[in-house]
């Protein structure tokens, strides 16, 4: 390669079109929005969601617009690389589920930034229709498979045959029903299983006939969190 070659390349500048860069900007929101959105509802993450995903917009557009600079120059990208190299960050990433959607917020801004919008649209779409999927699924199987720790408080003291009866009914909305515990005084009956429910409709079911021997009953079903009713 000669001298001018070489300066061609170095020297070599593009004109930005400025609606093109101004629909990539729109864009990049529009995706990183709807990121940020996914996220919150669907993460997992044990950190504050909130406050983590509002740099999801300003990480895109910022790689969107870096994009569309260097791309308009050999020597810009190459100057990009060694400022890469000087910048460090440190910013502790806790859990993998939190590097997908900022992998997914940097290849918007990628896109949209090199004017692969169409592209971009369809492969972000199709990433978080896979996302939520795959949570519905986990929804799912999380309602079928998991035991509950289930108590249920009774403002009275239940005979040993109302307490068998419960049992039985319950047995017969679950597929597996063990028995934990049973705390009985005067003015109050406690018993405590661990249910594994054959679906989640019968959650409902179990929970409706417990209430209908007696409307005062206090059902707690717990997991990783509880739920009282």
């Amino acid at each position: 390669m000669n001298q001018t070659t070489l300066d061609f390349f170095l020297n070599q500048q593009v004109q930005i079109n400025f609606i093109s860069f101004v629909q990539s900007l729109v864009a990049t929101s529009i995706l990183c929005v709807m990121i940020q959105f996914f996220y919150i509802k669907f993460s997992k993450s044990l950190s504050n969601k909130n406050d983590f995903s509002k740099n999801f917009v300003g990480l895109g557009l910022a790689t969107a617009i870096v994009i569309t600079i260097v791309k308009s120059s050999l020597a810009l990208s190459l100057g990009l690389v060694g400022a890469l190299s000087i910048v460090r960050f440190r910013a502790a990433i806790k859990e993998p589920e939190e590097l997908i959607y900022l992998f997914l917020v940097i290849a918007t801004g990628l896109g949209c930034g090199a004017g692969q919008i169409k592209i971009t649209v369809v492969g972000i779409i199709t990433s978080l229709i896979l996302i939520l999927i795959i949570n519905l699924i986990t929804k799912k199987k999380l309602y079928e498979d998991e035991i509950l720790n289930s108590s249920f408080t009774f403002d009275n003291r239940k005979t040993d045959k109302e307490i068998n009866d419960i049992i039985k009914k319950i047995e017969d909305c679950c597929e597996e029903v063990k028995f934990i515990s049973l705390v009985t005084t005067e003015s109050e009956t406690v018993l405590n299983l661990d249910i594994k429910f054959k679906n989640f409709q019968l959650v409902t079911k179990t929970i409706e006939f417990i209430r209908s021997t007696d409307k005062s009953t206090k059902i707690i079903l717990a997991k990783n969190s509880m739920l009282t009713l």
